[in-house]
């Protein structure tokens, strides 16, 4: 399914990664394509693409991919799990059209986009190996982890419109239960995203190793150098 989007960077030869980039509620993904140009740069071998939701919010061109009117923290689950297939459904239509699999796949997204990626890794844990989280939260704490997929929260110490208690809890779970998770706290930044959360976010998906292939160290597996080189 590909609803609308902006291609942010296509490399001349096959991608070795594919980052997509999801927006929050009323926004565009024209918009959230400027936040996908400070990544490319980066990752020169990467396929970045900003994905719209797939329904019309508030003035055009503004997108969602659930209605956030009468949401509640009782509803809120249910109103993610109707459109999850389609969100699924939306990353391996651009898994195809990269020809790269979950282990190459980074879900990068805010307030709304960010709680879509991050459940995600609750009803498809190997959709992706990585999730930038910004200002986002998952419905309620999440239940199961899996150190396939490194989760990274980056959030605004006084962001009123998704409290910080939401991505502290849910990081405090994930470890419990054993995942991947980093937390960064923007002290003094709202619901937004600046260039302190950008430059954490781009040296997480640099620099940071996955949990699991210390596990698969320690157990006596090695992973591949083109699961290595994909990743970093």
């Amino acid at each position: 399914m590909k609803h609308d989007h902006v291609v942010v960077q296509s490399p001349d030869v096959p991608p070795r990664q594919l980052l997509l980039l999801f927006h929050g509620v009323g926004d565009n993904p024209v918009s959230m394509s400027e936040i996908g140009r400070w990544f490319a740069p980066h990752f020169p071998d990467a396929l970045v693409v900003s994905v719209g939701g797939p329904a019309p919010s508030g003035p055009e061109p503004g997108r969602e991919w659930f209605s956030v009117q009468g949401v509640t923290e009782e509803n809120r689950q249910a109103r993610i799990d109707e459109i999850m297939p389609r969100f699924v459904e939306t990353v391996r239509y651009w898994q195809r059209q990269s020809g790269l699999a979950g282990a190459a796949t980074a879900l990068i997204g805010f307030s709304q986009g960010a709680i879509m990626a991050l459940e995600s890794t609750q009803a498809e844990p190997d959709l992706a190996s990585r999730v930038i989280a910004f200002n986002g939260r998952f419905a309620r704490v999440p239940a199961q982890a899996s150190t396939g997929v490194t989760v990274h929260f980056i959030h605004g110490g006084e962001d009123r419109v998704i409290e910080l208690a939401h991505a502290a809890d849910a990081a405090e779970a994930l470890v419990q239960l054993g995942g991947d998770v980093t937390l960064d706290i923007i002290d003094d930044l709202g619901h937004a995203i600046d260039e302190r959360s950008m430059e954490r976010a781009i040296e997480h998906l640099r620099f940071t190793v996955p949990k699991r292939y210390f596990d698969e160290a320690l157990s006596g597996g090695k992973p591949k150098d083109d699961d290595i080189i994909e990743l970093l």
